[in-house]
């Protein structure tokens, strides 16, 4: 069984780009109630426990128990948007990152091939067993995709946050 856990809302404004930022949980309690969560996905199993190494990640995954940090399932590298509010950013530039979400990348970023990519190398180096993945919307939608045989959307949704998915 794989469960997949999508960090709880951030202290951040709403509308704000936020990838790479190293934010903080809104509220440091919901961090133990989605542990708990994950935990009764895993009904019992001793599973090894993932987690990206940014900060909202590792709350949750240290409150469920001993984890390791895997820099591959950091969220999607926004370059020069990160902090940006969205309706800031041109226009022009969305529209191109949706029309070619695979090649385009944001100004110092990294495009939607280069997250598939390293997503890819971290599922295809996982043991045999039970796991946790806690990570961010962007790698858990390949993930999740990865797992379940599908092709990669990355204009689909991303797990809602705070969420947990138990696959197999």
């Amino acid at each position: 069984m794989i469960v997949l856990i999508r960090h709880p809302p951030l202290a951040v404004a709403p509308g704000i780009c936020y990838g790479r930022r190293d934010l903080a949980i809104a509220d440091p309690d919901s961090a133990a109630s989605l542990a708990d969560a994950a935990r009764q996905a895993l009904q019992g199993r001793t599973a090894r426990i993932w987690t990206s190494p940014l900060r909202r990640c590792r709350t949750v995954a240290d409150a469920i128990g001993p984890n390791t940090a895997d820099a591959r399932l950091i969220e999607m590298d926004f370059g020069a948007w990160d902090g940006m509010a969205w309706d800031t950013i041109p226009r022009a530039a969305l529209d191109a990152w949706a029309a070619d979400p695979l090649g385009f990348a944001p100004p110092g970023g990294e495009s939607g091939a280069a997250l598939i990519a390293r997503v890819a190398a971290f599922h295809a180096a996982m043991p045999g067993g039970d796991h946790a993945v806690v990570a961010h919307g962007g790698p858990l939608k390949v993930l999740e995709a990865l797992l379940r045989g599908r092709p990669v959307d990355l204009l689909a949704h991303a797990p809602p946050l705070g969420s947990v998915t138990a696959i197999g």
